[in-house]
């Protein structure tokens, strides 16, 4: 198995209705996970 310096693992915890789902959106978009 290939170890990655670069990984990171993070836990978002909120209620319902409170952003997690646009914030790790936000998140990834900035990192260029995602194409636009």
């Amino acid at each position: 198995m290939v170890k990655r310096e670069d990984l990171r693992n993070i836990a978002i915890i909120a209620h319902v209705d409170h952003g997690k789902t646009t914030l790790v959106d936000g998140l990834l978009r900035q990192s260029g996970t995602f194409r636009e």
